[in-house]
């Protein structure tokens, strides 16, 4: 699976955009539970301070932890789009996973105690379609360390500006 992670995409989150309306945990809740409770959305927005909030989901990781660190082998990768996927009938709940994400994108069901994460919704995630700051993008890593370099340069002539003035 080596040399695919790059042309995988994943929801990731903009801090500089998100204003913690959590309408992406509504949105995602409300598609997959069929309710509007944010305890059961595989998307969660994160106060970083008082003024700046990112929503986490699953990095879709090259190596993934939290499947190296499942005792029961119960979650796999998928080869097509590299989700994470959990076998309900062989989680019985125990977290290692969970603590093993370094990203805190995957937990437990809140009444299943079943290990749950995104599935990107079959490929058209409905939190970026939803996000009324347009604070989510589906990218992939490749187009994010893009979207990072132009971010620093700006940052940097602007900084320029400013000290030339």
């Amino acid at each position: 699976m080596m040399g695919l992670h790059h042309k995988w995409k994943f929801v990731s989150g903009d801090p500089s955009k998100c204003v913690g309306c959590r309408v992406c945990e509504y949105v995602c809740s409300m598609e997959h539970e069929k309710t509007y409770n944010p305890t059961k959305s595989r998307i969660r927005v994160v106060r970083l301070n008082p003024f700046v909030n990112v929503a986490i989901a699953c990095r879709i990781c090259e190596d993934p932890q939290c499947i190296a660190a499942c005792p029961r082998e119960a979650l796999l990768q998928s080869e097509v789009n590299g989700t994470i996927m959990v076998d309900a009938e062989i989680c019985n709940g125990c977290a290692w996973c969970v603590e093993a994400c370094d990203f805190g994108s995957i937990q437990l069901h809140p009444e299943s105690r079943v290990a749950f994460v995104c599935d990107l919704c079959e490929g058209e995630p409905q939190c970026v379609e939803w996000c009324p700051e347009q604070a989510l993008d589906f990218i992939t890593e490749a187009v994010l360390a893009q979207k990072a370099r132009i971010s620093a340069t700006k940052r940097l002539f602007q900084n320029a500006l400013i000290a030339s003035t």
